[in-house]
């Protein structure tokens, strides 16, 4: 009969266990630990709390090895994190046998958001050092992330109106009663008159109301959720039209190393090209060689900043990209009509002139126009086949079309066009393996604030787990 192991609950040891035996050489943890432990944490801002009685404070970086532990194995929140500190092998050496509760590693979240997301930074500084970060091209993109709050709370500018008008009423009629126990000499015992709890309650959910208002009138939106107001309502995939964030990020394409992100609570991207990009300059002292995005970046306006800055970008122009020569039906397209800045007018590919008809002011986000209406339209004889419009063929144009001259005038290159069909595959591989692989599909936290700590904080594992890679094969070194 073969012999079977099974565990032998009464063994004892001959020699005490050492902690440093217990994961091996090549553990994640271990890679972790020379990490952190090459991080200074007091000069990027982390502290911890101290005591004077009682027991010991645990140290921020431990604490930050544990909230690191827990992002890359896919623990985001406090009470499984605790338990992993008693249950996970590798955690327990982490931590070296040390045990914080869920309020302590709460408390180190709440008090050192700023740090945790310098941490991202740290990461990208170290791979850099060690030349892992290629500045050949990058690919932007976001990804909107379903908020912590629900659909059913949401709240629209005409319920909350509705709301404060009755709340206005009800402290009216509560200051009216003051005033009747005021003249009844009805005091408190400081000698001054105060508010019935229940009044107090009304005024401070009006206060509430109007805050929220506020909001609605400041980023001109119809809907929020109160518990949440800094989510806007965005399409998601799977999920329909929810309150949620939009989550920016700019990929790497040589490491596949995140090497910018940001949350923002508008549900366009057009808006993010030029900040993103300034967000890598932070990081990493320069931009790469080329930048490339889809359509959603396509704004004239940071299309213009971007050059102003000497960023080069490449943006899938969409219906603004010109049509390659010879095909069919785009003869006269837009993009065909060339713009005289002297005389201020557009040429059309037969020559005749556009004139300057119309100005538009800007709208929102979008720019001014300038509208150029073709005079010749009854007599031209491919008047049906260049518009359909009864008043003539029209050009519009904004104040930053010459922005968007350049690009077509780059993607007429067959190398830059090769490096725009590149994008998916490096910028949508990296939400593909954030949302999927790591199983990051909502927030667990609420607020703006706390919303950007944990993308930081997913970013960084998901850069830490392709630094784990190059450490194992020796071509990280920290120090």
């Amino acid at each position: 009969m073969s012999y079977e192991m099974r565990a032998d609950y009464s063994q004892q040891w001959l020699f005490p266990p050492v902690v440093e035996d217990w994961v091996p050489a090549d553990h994640p943890a271990r890679f972790l630990r020379d990490f952190v432990d090459a991080l200074d944490l007091i000069a990027e801002g982390f502290t911890a709390r101290t005591s004077v009685e009682g027991r010991p404070s645990f140290a921020a970086d431990l604490l930050l090895k544990v909230w690191l532990y827990g992002y890359l194995n896919h623990i985001r929140t406090t009470r499984p994190l605790e338990r992993a500190c008693r249950e996970h092998l590798s955690l327990v050496w982490l931590t070296g046998r040390h045990y914080p509760d869920h309020n302590t590693l709460w408390r180190f979240w709440r008090d050192n958001q700023a740090p945790l997301r310098r941490v991202l930074t740290q990461a990208l500084r170290v791979a850099a050092r060690c030349e892992l970060v290629g500045m050949v091209l990058h690919a932007v993109d976001g990804t909107k992330i379903p908020a912590q709050a629900s659909r059913e709370g949401l709240r629209t500018r005409a319920e909350l109106e509705r709301v404060l008008a009755a709340l206005d009423d009800r402290v009216e009629q509560g200051m009216a009663a003051i005033e009747a126990a005021e003249a009844a000499e009805r005091a408190c015992v400081d000698g001054a008159y105060c508010l019935p709890p229940e009044l107090v309650d009304a005024a401070h959910r009006r206060e509430r109301v109007r805050e929220l208002l506020e909001v609605l009138a400041t980023e001109q939106r119809e809907k929020l959720t109160p518990h949440e107001p800094g989510a806007a309502l965005m399409k998601t995939r799977g999920q329909g039209i929810v309150p949620s964030y939009n989550a920016q990020a700019v990929t790497d394409a040589d490491s596949g190393l995140v090497v910018a992100a940001e949350v923002v609570t508008a549900p366009s991207d057009e808006a993010q090209l030029v900040p993103m990009l300034a967000a890598v300059q932070a990081q990493l002292g320069a931009v790469a060689t080329d930048t490339v995005a889809d359509g959603g970046y396509a704004d004239p306006a940071q299309l213009a900043a971007a050059q102003e800055r000497g960023y080069a970008v490449l943006v899938n122009l969409g219906a603004q990209r010109a049509p390659a020569e010879g095909t069919p039906g785009t003869e006269y397209h837009s993009a065909r009509f060339q713009y005289d800045a002297q005389r201020d007018c557009c040429v059309c590919p037969r020559g005749e002139v556009l004139r300057l008809v119309q100005r538009r002011a800007a709208r929102g986000h979008r720019d001014a126009l300038r509208v150029y209406r073709c005079a010749v339209f009854a007599s031209c004889p491919v008047r049906w086949t260049c518009s359909r419009n009864k008043r003539g063929r029209t050009i519009e144009l904004s104040v930053h079309d010459s922005a968007v001259r350049v690009q077509r005038e780059r993607q007429s290159d067959p190398h830059t066009r090769a490096l725009l069909r590149r994008r998916p595959a490096v910028a949508e591989k990296t939400f593909g393996t954030i949302k999927a692989a790591m199983g990051f599909r909502r927030w667990t936290v609420g607020g703006l604030e706390a919303v950007r700590t944990q993308w930081a904080l997913v970013c960084t594992a998901f850069n830490l787990q392709k630094l784990y890679s190059a450490w194992r094969a020796g071509k990280l070194v920290f120090g």
